[in-house]
């Protein structure tokens, strides 16, 4: 980890350039802010994510500074926490961005460091493109590529755990113990090419990953740690079949569109969206008593398509509030807000994009509370919403 800390600052210390402040946003009152870029976004990655980590701590840019002491934990809270961070990128360089308390700040950094920053998504070993999901010590990645069972490329066999072990204080240099664990979805089933998302439950980790089982059917699973620190599969769903497209072909597999405590519980939920690049269902799954059960469901929202990176959704921390979800409705042409405060969906507001979101939605918040909503659009635009 520190490693590729250091390769990351390296390159950013080589090609960070001066900010670029975001515009004041229209004058007409419109909700949908433009965000200067000198470049068209090809990619997006929002806070909590391996590169947006990897920023946040690398301690050069001024808008990403990390606090003495901040940790790689993107749960941690208080002052060792990183701060939230939004990376995009294209053909022409990449930003970085960030609050300056209610107004977006955002620092350019040059073309050559793309393929740095992009590169530390995929550890070795893992399913080609795909990307690892980080928290602390604990990541979670596909391994065993595979097209079994008529699926789409992205697929692994396997979904594989590492976690860093504590290091006692010594007077000589040592590697980092790591152990490394695996599971198999069944025979039956691989796991689908959907970026794995990490959370907590009982005060322990868990893991949520995306299945599928033939070309069509996609569920669940849920990967928790036990008190002996071994890790199983504690729950599956069934297979939903998805929606198959206009062009014949089979529909996407779930989506997973965010975890976090949206009922007020007092513990997680999993928000994922079935169909999504259809007439996308949004769901919502409790997990209790060692199962995964549907707690409500609501149509007309989109997801990432088959084999498409950008994630599409993010939850919207309210302070002590359940927090609400963003994504884009169906055909992407706007954002909606819904709260699942009460399990099945309910939308609060509806905010018409300039043009069809693409390449990501991310949350920057100040504090647990979300202050601006980005948005990557299909057309290379990245805009930014004040969140009502």
């Amino acid at each position: 980890m520190s490693d590729r800390r250091a390769v990351l600052a390296a390159l950013l210390s080589l090609a960070a350039l001066p900010a670029l402040a975001a515009g004041d946003g229209p004058k007409d009152g419109s909700k949908v802010e433009p965000v200067t870029l000198p470049f068209a976004i090809k990619a997006m990655r929002g806070p909590g994510s391996d590169v947006a980590l990897s920023v946040a701590t690398s301690g050069l840019l001024p808008v990403a500074r990390a606090p003495a002491g901040a940790s790689a934990d993107p749960k941690a809270t208080g002052a060792t926490a990183p701060p939230p961070v939004v990376v995009v990128w294209g053909e022409g360089g990449g930003a970085v961005l960030s609050l300056d308390g209610d107004r977006l700040r955002t620092t350019l950094i040059g073309a050559e460091a793309i393929e740095g920053i992009a590169a530390v998504e995929t550890p070795r070993g893992a399913v080609p493109s795909s990307r690892r999901a980080l928290d602390g010590p604990l990541s979670a990645y596909l391994t065993g590529p595979t097209r079994a069972l008529g699926g789409a490329p992205g697929q692994g066999t396997v979904l594989t755990l590492r976690e860093r072990q504590p290091l006692g204080v010594t007077a000589e240099p040592k590697a980092v113990p790591v152990t490394t664990q695996t599971l198999a979805p069944g025979n039956d089933r691989v796991f689908a090419g959907r970026t794995p998302r990490i959370t907590r439950l009982d005060g322990r980790p868990a893991v949520v990953a995306v299945t599928a089982q033939g070309a069509a059917g996609s569920g669940l699973a849920l990967a928790a740690k036990g008190k002996d620190g071994v890790w199983t599969l504690a729950a599956q769903t069934p297979p939903q079949a998805g929606k198959a497209t206009d062009k014949g072909s089979d529909g996407a597999p779930l989506a997973l569109a965010g975890i976090a405590d949206f009922t007020g519980a007092g513990q997680p939920q999993i928000a994922a969206i079935r169909a999504p690049d259809g007439e996308g269902v949004l769901q919502l799954w409790r997990f209790a008593d060692g199962t995964l059960s549907l707690a409500g469901e609501g149509p007309g929202y989109a997801g990432p398509a088959a084999g498409e990176e950008a994630d599409l959704a993010a939850p919207v921390l309210r302070g002590s509030a359940p927090p609400d979800l963003a994504l884009p409705v169906a055909g992407r042409s706007a954002l909606a807000l819904v709260s699942l405060k009460g399990g099945s969906p309910e939308e609060r507001t509806r905010i018409p994009l300039p043009a069809p979101a693409a390449h990501g939605i991310a949350v920057l918040d100040a504090g647990g509370t979300a202050r601006k909503i980005l948005v990557g659009l299909a057309d290379g635009r990245l805009v930014a919403v004040p969140v009502p």
